[in-house]
This record gives C-alpha cells, structure tokens and sequence, in this order.
C-alpha cells in the first residue's frame, strides 16, 4: 500500500529522473483517471509541450511542477505506482497512461484497482482544486519537529494512540503497518489515549517515529506481496525484511521473546507484543 515512506521514495526518485524533462505526448487510456481535469483530451492537451521544473509532495499527492504556471497532481491510491520506461518496452498489464518525454523515455502508471487520480490545475488553484489537501497534519518526512511539539500534538488530542496515527489531520500517511511499528519501537500498546503518556513515553513515541520514517524510506518502502508496492524502476521495497511485528502474528517478539499477539482494531488486525508494550 503507499503510504509516506512509499510516495516519498517516489517522489525523490522522480526528482532525480524526470525533472527537467519536457512532456511529448500523452495516452491516457481509462477516462476516469482524469475526470478532475474534465476529459482526457482536456488533460492532455494541457500538459502538451510542458517541461517538468520540480517534483513535490504535499500529503498523500505528487505535484509535478511545470514551467506553464501549472501542476500535473498526481495522487496513487492504494497500489498503483508510477515507472520509468524505455518507449519500446511492452506495456504492462493495468497501464492507465503514458507519458512520453522528447528525450529520455516514458513515465507510465500502472494502477492495478482502478482508484489512481491525476489532473492539471494552475499554481494559484491547487488547493481549490484539490480540497482534500486542507486540514492535514504534520508531515513528519517534510516537517520536522521537536519532541517537545510532538507532546503538544498528543496532549491536545483524547484519542487511542492506534487511532492517532492513522489520522490524517494529526499525522499524515502511516498507515497500518507504521503505526504497528512504530509503537512496537515506543513500546506502547495501541489502545492507550495519547493524553496519558508521560514524558519519558512521549521521548521513545516521537524517537520510535522518526526512527522508523527514516528506516522505511532508507530501504525504500515496503512490499508485503505480489502487485503491493514497486518504485519507478519496477523494483519492490525491501522493508518488509526489516518489520518487528506487523503481520507476524504468533511469531516471538524481538524484545521479549513471546509470542506476538494481534487484535482487531478498526475491523484491521493490529499486530503487537503484549508484555513490552505498556
């Protein structure tokens, strides 16, 4: 699934491979994929010629900044990834669109659940044209902040630490498998409230967060399964190898040596040790 460390090691391998191109032509071929930007004619037509100035990322969305005063905003759902591509490769299975480049190849994405979205807004628009972009939380790849700001985020909310990390106004893009994760690290249980911690607990909660952001981007995501997660090369995250107990439900806990307990949470399993987190 793409969550933070996901859609960051994308962006930044974008960054590096695309910025400066300048776009030829674009083939999208499922209409839905643009709806936002009104057809695919419309869609295309507004990136035909654009160069490719800087790739961002605001959320859970890829912003390619062109040199027209417009963003190409892409955002990728739950599977789909976008790949660099010779132009003579053969298309894979699930490939929605196309971009090709005057020199340097193509970016295709291949979203294998049909819920990828793309559309072309002005710079001056984008938050109008994208409301989903309002009311989001720290960024903790983007924003770095003190424990100390940490302990304000969690002081001003009641809400189960599970619960808390999945949300988005508070903390943006962890997802299931971070969150585990990163209380495993902090050594708390899921259902503890944010507000009860003390200060020692709130040191390892934000230690256990930045500690596992970097390490999750450092081996550039994770990919549990076939048609999970792949980066622009076709290459899966290697993360998965790294996990302490997110799906490994009877398996013995690197701290205690016990077995690893799941209950559900949220109608998900979440995945932790009962006798090292408190």
């Amino acid at each position: 699934m793409n969550s933070l460390p996901e859609l960051e090691t994308t962006r930044r391998d974008l960054e590096r491979e695309v910025t400066g191109k300048r776009i030829k032509d674009v083939d999208v071929t499922v209409p839905k994929l643009v709806t936002r930007s009104g057809n695919r004619t419309k869609f295309a037509a507004a990136l035909d010629g654009v160069k490719i100035e800087t790739f961002d990322r605001l959320g859970l969305w890829l912003l390619a900044r062109l040199d027209n005063g417009s963003t190409l905003a892409v955002h990728l759902g739950e599977r789909a990834h976008l790949q660099r591509n010779a132009n003579k490769d053969a298309l894979e299975p699930k490939t929605v669109a196309v971009f090709t480049f005057t020199q340097g190849g193509q970016l295709r994405l291949i979203d294998p659940d049909g819920d990828a979205q793309m559309l072309v807004v002005p710079d001056e628009d984008l938050i109008d044209e994208i409301p989903e972009l309002i009311g989001l939380g720290v960024d903790p790849v983007n924003e770095p902040m003190s424990w100390t700001n940490f302990a304000q985020i969690l002081q001003g909310h009641e809400l189960k630490l599970k619960a808390l990390l999945l949300d988005d106004s508070v903390l943006i893009g962890l997802g299931d498998i971070y969150s585990d994760e990163i209380l495993f690290h902090a050594g708390l249980r899921f259902d503890r409230m944010s507000n009860s911690l003390t200060t020692q607990e709130v040191r390892r909660f934000y230690r256990a967060l930045v500690e596992t952001m970097h390490d999750a981007i450092k081996y550039r995501g994770t990919t549990l399964e076939e048609g999970g997660y792949y980066d622009i090369f076709g290459q899966p995250g290697v993360f998965q190898d790294h996990l302490a107990v997110y799906g490994k439900h009877g398996e013995l806990s690197p701290r205690s040596r016990r077995p690893i307990a799941r209950s559900k949470y949220q109608k998900r399993w979440t995945y932790y040790c009962e006798q090292s987190q408190v």
